[in-house]
This record gives structure tokens, C-alpha cells and sequence, in this order.
């Protein structure tokens, strides 16, 4: 039996959904794998404010105050409509630094 022409815009609309939610996935991941690595590296964001004599000790800060800052931010306090507008924005902004990375990966071949 052929599918309907209805059940096939269904179907690819589910592949296109599914797909973009994956490449969204994949962006947000790297945003987050590749700020983290921008704060803790030894030429990263806290190494240059704190001096490169204290570079181990402000990478284990750093790791601290972003996870700190993750557990805070994840609390479920506040209106359930805020929570959903703040945590997409907080997903696209991370995607869109994930976005930034990987061009600048591809472009330069580091970050």
C-alpha cells in the first residue's frame, strides 16, 4: 500500500524536526564544551586575568564557578513561563557560541 501524500509531509516534516533538533543539540554541546574550555584552558579567559602563576589554581575556580553558576542557574524557582523563555535563550545563546567555535575551529584550526 503507498502512503498518502499527507502521510508523507508528516514524515518528512518529522525527519526535518528531528534533524534540526540534532544539529541544535550538537551546537548547544559544543557552546558549552567550548566555553568551558575557553575559561579553564592554561591561555584561557581566567589564566589571563589572574597571571600564568596562578593558571592551574584559576582553572580549578573556574571549573567551580561554572559549575556553581550551572546549579544555580538550574534551580526551578520562579514562573513557569520565565523558566521557558529563559532556558531557550540560554539554549540558543549556547548554540549560537557553539556556532562561533566550530567556524573558528574550521577557519583557524583552534579555538
Amino acid at each position: 500500500m503507498l502512503p498518502t501524500t499527507a502521510k508523507l509531509k508528516q514524515e518528512l516534516y518529522s525527519f526535518a524536526h528531528t534533524f534540526w533538533s540534532c544539529c541544535l543539540l550538537a551546537l548547544v554541546l559544543a557552546g558549552i564544551g567550548g566555553t568551558i574550555y575557553k575559561v579553564i584552558s592554561p591561555d584561557g579567559w581566567l589564566a589571563g586575568a589572574f597571571g600564568r602563576s596562578l593558571s592551574a589554581g584559576a582553572a580549578a575556580l573556574g571549573s567551580l564557578a561554572l559549575v556553581a553558576g550551572l546549579a544555580w542557574f538550574s534551580r526551578s524557582w520562579g514562573a513557569a513561563d520565565n523558566r521557558t523563555v529563559a532556558s531557550e535563550l540560554l539554549a540558543y545563546a549556547f548554540a549560537g557560541a557553539g556556532l562561533f567555535y566550530m567556524v573558528q575551529l574550521w577557519l583557524k584550526g583552534a579555538l
